[in-house]
């Protein structure tokens, strides 16, 4: 039997347990594994009709060159052929509402040889993720839920009487429909099930595959799928809430400062080391393993244990790309304001207002720990910044003959700014915000070695410096409404000379509806600021009431962008 998955130390020591799985099994031995209690004629017809084909599994490597290492290491063939998986990569953008556009998801058949001499394989999916990229959640989740580890049995003679009849043997023996799609790269139907609760393989995934074009059936199976699943899919986004107040405990609790990615530690030994109860730390410990947040090491004796994953170290205090504000962020004021939803979409009005008597900026303002913490949580987006410094306004200002400057509109605690200064030492920079705030750029830059170079201004938007080279707007338009909004690039427009660019820093809300994280904050914005997230087009549209014309826009990490703009050129 393949021991759990999630148990296995790397990506690598499951695709080696895999392969070993492939050339101990056959459809024989499996179907029971698979179906408990199936037995007779229908047994009989399926091992007859289905060919245990491979299993497959989903890694992550870093590159294409990691990807082959891997394949090597466990007696694959490394120069395996590769094409594109529609399948998966279609499940994975519905489960992590991400453009499939993103995810290069390759799909991988390195042969591996039954006890027989049988024809088999692991199939490999595998989606690149590169260190420190926006996909590292999406790996941790998957390697915690294996919702992509599966058996899957290559049907003989496929037609669609046959297909139907399978499937409704299947389905007498429990298993369900889970999904599934027609691969027009290889011109093969597959369909999904999963495995009853009692089964007693290590895979819980089964795969019927069909070489040719089998749509009819597919859609048959995927209406099955839609009927029985709503329920099940409504209660996983009704105890969402849950998981946000598990992650805010958990960075509450500090309790990733006590915990190592490597070394797992007892439950006992981790609520003394905290000052928690063992028994309500287990549970919140267990449930942060299904997010991915945890992993369980379950080991003999003192082996056994929970470690941070790569994605819950975001949640120490100390890590260079903390989002722990975030998390306090989400898990605190806004998630109180969230309970007031019903208030903003009846009256189209922020709900923290109402709930806290005064607007998001005057309350955060009025308490210098919360003032804090939110700067903070924006800072700890700064990843979305890393490309920024090499955006082409930026390089073409650091190359002037003369020293040039960049202001940083309502800048922060200065992460963005920091970033551009220390990318490019001869600019100069200036930071325009709040006076608290102020003070806080100071210390972050100071201590960034780019302190000398900047200047600072307390002041409001009517207080844009005049005389930049390159003007930063960054996730400050979405706040406001479009009155505001124009009445700031206005400020903008009217500091800025004929040469300087503006980049404004924001989500774009996709023209075509598709799945974004633009989508989420939108909601986001009109509960507790009252403000927007916007398309392109939209954008635009507000420049030129300003006077300024946008240019482009760019992709940035988290789904955010940077739109590239100048002053429009004077009417004839």
């Amino acid at each position: 039997m393949l021991p759990d998955e999630t148990m296995l130390p790397d990506d690598t020591a499951r695709l080696r347990a895999a392969a070993a799985f492939v050339r101990e099994h056959d459809s024989t031995t499996l179907l029971p594994l698979l179906l408990p209690g199936i037995d007779g004629p229908d047994l009989r017809t399926l091992a007859e009709r289905c060919r245990f084909a491979h299993a497959g599994t989903l890694l992550f490597p870093p590159d294409a060159q990691s990807l082959r290492a891997q394949l090597d290491a466990c007696g694959l063939a490394a120069d395996t052929p590769s094409h594109p998986s529609v399948v998966v990569r279609d499940r994975l953008a519905r489960r992590h509402r991400r453009d499939p556009a993103e995810l290069d998801v390759r799909i991988l058949r390195p042969q591996v040889p039954g006890a027989a001499g049988e024809r088999r394989a692991v199939e490999v999916f595998a989606l690149t993720v590169p260190p420190h990229s926006a996909l590292e959640p999406i790996a941790a989740y998957e390697r915690t839920r294996r919702h992509e580890a599966h058996l899957a049995f290559e049907i003989e003679r496929p037609d669609p009487l046959v297909l139907r009849g399978l499937c409704a043997t299947l389905a007498r023996h429990g298993a369900r429909p889970d999904g599934g799609g027609y691969n027009p790269h290889e011109n093969g139907t597959v369909l999904y099930f999963t495995t009853p609760a009692d089964s007693s393989c290590g895979y819980r995934r089964l795969e019927l595959y069909a070489h040719g074009d089998h749509r009819g059936a597919l859609a048959d199976h995927l209406g099955h799928q839609a009927e029985r699943q709503p329920a099940e899919t409504l209660l996983h986004l009704l105890t969402g809430a849950w998981t946000t107040q598990a992650l805010a405990s958990f960075a509450r609790l500090r309790l990733p400062d006590a915990m190592d990615t490597r070394t797992a530690c007892r439950t006992e030994d981790l609520a003394r080391l905290t000052g928690t109860h063992p028994r309500g730390l287990d549970t919140l410990l267990r449930y942060l393993v299904m997010l991915g947040a945890v992993a369980h090491d379950a080991g003999p004796g003192p082996q056994e244990g929970f470690r941070l994953t790569a994605l819950g170290a975001l949640l120490r205090t100390d890590e260079p790309a903390s989002m722990r504000p975030l998390a306090l962020m989400y898990g605190g004021p806004f998630y109180r304001s969230f309970g007031g939803l019903d208030h903003a979409v009846r009256t189209g009005l922020p709900a923290f207002d109402h709930l806290f008597g005064e607007n998001h900026f005057d309350h955060f303002a009025r308490d210098p720990e919360l003032a804090d913490l939110f700067d903070r949580s924006m800072a700890a987006s700064a990843r979305m910044f890393r490309p920024l410094p090499a955006h082409p306004a930026v390089t073409a200002a650091a190359r002037a003959s003369a020293p040039a400057t960049v202001v940083d509109v309502a800048g922060g605690n200065g992460e963005l700014l920091g970033q551009v200064l220390t990318a490019h030492p001869g600019l100069r920079g200036i930071l325009l915000e709040r006076p608290h705030a102020v003070e806080a750029a100071r210390r972050l830059l100071d201590s960034a070695g780019c302190g000398a170079r900047c200047a600072y201004r307390a002041g409001d938007f009517a207080d844009v410096p005049s005389g930049g080279d390159v003007y930063l707007l960054s996730r400050v338009l979405h706040d406001w409404d479009d009155d505001r909004c124009r009445e700031i690039l206005r400020h903008c427009a009217r500091a800025m000379p004929a040469h300087a660019d503006l980049l404004i820093v924001e989500r774009l809300l996709p023209a075509d509806g598709s799945p974004s994280l633009a989508t989420a904050w939108d909601l986001h914005m009109l509960c507790n600021v009252g403000g927007r997230e916007r398309t392109a087009a939209h954008y635009a549209r507000l420049l030129a009431d300003a006077g300024l014309d946008l240019r482009g826009h760019a992709p940035l990490p988290l789904d955010a962008h940077v739109l590239h703009a100048r002053k429009a050129p004077p009417r004839p």
